[in-house]
């Protein structure tokens, strides 16, 4: 199994034993997900912003307009740290202590890049749309040449990661268990549901089997 080595910034310390460096586990969390929580400093501030992605490889793509104050700024800095979290359930405890959640997460950090070769860039572009439901970038109209010169599209190279993953049940205190209070686990998943068909569609155009299969599968 290949792994990403333990660094000062991947290296998960509280809790570590629930960490994964495991780069199989980290890519399913990854390629779970749309989106990601990027940070980033501005005049000072700190800032999170969600946004959405694609993976290919060891590499991660973002996208946004040419002043995209996230992107030029993790580009004036060279390096970015991505977050992404899946909440799988709420763990209801006897105490208010510990009570807590099950969830899969993955703090990617790495260099960045401009993209700038057009052939990348739109490939990039296909990639993002493709996380989101894969097979669709097939079904739409690809971006005209105004839209592509006005879309900035960052990656950034997973140098390091980790993972950390809590999947089980309540850890109460001993002598809680006694008491007359219920605890346990509430499971939570994302589901999709049946399309909704935008009114003004032409007549005949049906929904797409990209669609179909990616609310199939998230049912």
């Amino acid at each position: 199994m290949e792994q990403y080595p333990k660094t000062k910034l991947n290296k998960v310390i509280r809790g570590a034993k629930r960490a994964s460096y495991n780069k199989e586990e980290i890519n399913k969390i990854l390629d779970d997900a749309f989106l990601c929580h990027v940070g980033y400093v501005w005049q000072n501030n700190a800032i999170v912003i969600p946004t959405a992605y694609g993976r290919q490889g060891d590499t991660i793509y973002i996208h946004g307009s040419l002043k995209n104050r996230m992107i030029t700024n993790l580009l004036d800095a060279g390096s970015a740290s991505i977050s992404v979290t899946h909440l799988d359930g709420l763990v209801l405890a006897r105490s208010a202590f510990h009570h807590s959640a099950n969830y899969r997460s993955v703090n990617v950090f790495g260099k960045v890049r401009k993209v700038v070769d057009p052939i990348e860039k739109m490939k990039a572009l296909e990639c993002i749309l493709n996380h989101m439901v894969p097979g669709h970038w097939d079904n739409i109209r690809q971006p005209n040449d105004k839209e592509f010169n006005a879309t900035l599209v960052m990656a950034i190279n997973i140098d390091t990661a980790s993972a950390k993953v809590r999947a089980e049940g309540v850890v109460d205190e001993k002598e809680d268990h006694g008491l007359p209070i219920w605890a346990g686990v509430v499971p939570i998943r994302q589901i999709a549901s049946d399309p909704v068909s935008d009114t003004d569609l032409q007549d005949g155009i049906e929904i797409p089997d990209a669609v179909l299969k990616y609310v199939k599968n998230k049912s």
